[in-house]
């Protein structure tokens, strides 16, 4: 490797003008990082590959895999979640293993945890360009780079491609939450609709406390102790035959006013718990969140039900600094690649018009391919899925052909032997619908 192909391309100057400063600092976007320390792999990457974990200047863990065989190209994955509480060093081994097929198909991979544990978005992306600064600056400069944003990761990877434009060829976005701070304001419409069904959460006897908090700081609720209070009010876990007619009333009200699948109805309340709780924490104690002039349609008797929840305005400063953290305007300047599964119920395939329409207002419509996949899978879809949009975003961004849906599809089945074929999945003729028609809007 040349001393000068060690410079991200983040790093912009001209030969004319270099100093003995910059030649010995870097430039001033990139700080110089500890290298890191070669380990053994995962189990589930693919013999012959080298792999190197670390901790950056900020804090935040990494891991990194080189192929055998590499094909020169890097892939810096942004993992979902948010994880609560503190990150540790074994998510990205977790993530490295999920993602193997990426090392299979000949790519480097670089994933960070993230130093800030829960929703902090744009440190997210500060970490993500950073690993791949380390990455460039200690193993290897690779002649493309693709960001792999997945579920809340895309939500990461879409702050990270704006605010680091230069730095990426090709934006992969897999089951991604695309469609910014909306995305999320269903989650206060369960903890509503679920308090005024149930009235359990808080207990009558708990101090009450307004819902956009997610739970008060001090409280112990945990997870096991909400899912039992959530059974003895909907049964979800009895067969629907053996529910009584009041729990069956409850359940249907919920999937059908929040359109949800009633099995995703427990996750979505701890979500709504303890991330929102995280949320607002981060956010001065104020809420972003808001339901005060929803309609709620899809019940027994509508009429009775929005007169009775209750109801909240989001707080201007924290909608403000909120969406200051995680969303996007659709200003990207690479090709973007998205993929997602149809029957996605933790992250809703509809947040993709926004990202579409996104995209065109900001003149970057002809930037995006959107592809589906018959699935109700959220956090992998199987290794049939991902070489050919790997492979189309490659032939994008080198050849300049954009991908079709159709084309895509069509190479997943040529990709695969005969008796898997049925594992590709693209479905090239689906479009979205509008995301309120899923989410109320406010």
């Amino acid at each position: 490797m040349s001393f000068l192909s060690r410079f991200p391309r983040t790093c912009a100057f001209s030969l004319t003008s270099l100093t003995v400063a910059v030649l010995l600092g870097g430039c001033a976007s990139v700080s110089k990082e500890a290298a890191p320390t070669a380990v053994a792999c995962p189990k589930e990457v693919p013999q012959g590959t080298q792999c190197w974990r670390g901790q950056d200047s900020a804090g935040a863990h990494y891991l990194m895999a080189m192929p055998a065989k590499w094909s020169g190209v890097l892939v810096v994955h942004a993992h979902g979640g948010p994880a609560l509480g503190e990150p540790k060093a074994a998510r990205a081994d977790e993530d490295l293993n999920r993602w193997a097929i990426t090392v299979a198909q000949g790519h480097a991979w670089a994933g960070s945890v993230f130093r800030q544990g829960g929703f902090a978005v744009t440190t997210a992306a500060e970490d993500t360009e950073r690993v791949r600064q380390i990455f460039v600056q200690h193993v290897a400069q690779p002649r493309r780079t693709l960001l792999h944003g997945q579920s809340w990761g895309a939500m990461v990877a879409t702050r990270t491609a704006e605010l680091y434009p230069k730095s990426w060829d090709g934006i992969l976005l897999t089951s991604g939450v695309v469609a910014g701070p909306t995305t999320y304001d269903f989650r206060l419409d369960l903890r509503v609709l679920y308090q005024h069904l149930c009235q359990n959460h808080p207990l009558p006897t708990e101090a009450a406390y307004p819902l956009w908090m997610g739970l008060p700081a001090e409280a112990k609720l945990s997870s096991a102790d909400l899912a039992q209070r959530v059974e003895s009010c909907l049964g979800l876990k009895k067969p629907p035959k053996q529910r009584t007619p009041d729990e069956a009333r409850k359940i249907n009200t919920l999937v059908d006013v929040l359109r949800m699948p009633e099995n995703s109805i427990l996750s979505h309340l701890n979500w709504g718990t303890f991330t929102l709780r995280d949320v607002v924490s981060k956010h001065g104690g104020r809420s972003p969140f808001g339901n005060e002039k929803v309609r709620y349609v899809g019940s027994g008797d509508d009429a009775a039900l929005n007169a009775a929840v209750l109801r909240y305005k989001a707080d201007p400063q924290a909608v403000a600094s909120f969406e200051a953290d995680t969303d996007h305007r659709g200003r990207f300047a690479v090709p973007v690649l998205t993929t997602h599964g149809i029957d996605d119920a933790t992250v809703f395939v509809e947040g993709h018009d926004t990202l579409r329409r996104r995209m065109e207002a900001s003149g970057n419509g002809g930037r995006l391919v959107q592809t589906f996949v018959k699935s109700r899978e959220h956090s992998y879809l199987g290794d049939a899925t991902y070489p050919p949009l790997f492979e189309a975003l490659l032939n994008w961004v080198e050849k300049g052909d954009k991908p079709t849906p159709l084309g895509i599809a069509e190479r997943c089945v040529a990709l695969q032997a005969r008796e898997y074929a049925q594992n590709c999945r693209f479905l090239p003729l689906y479009t979205p619908a509008a995301l309120s028609g899923r989410i109320a809007p406010r």
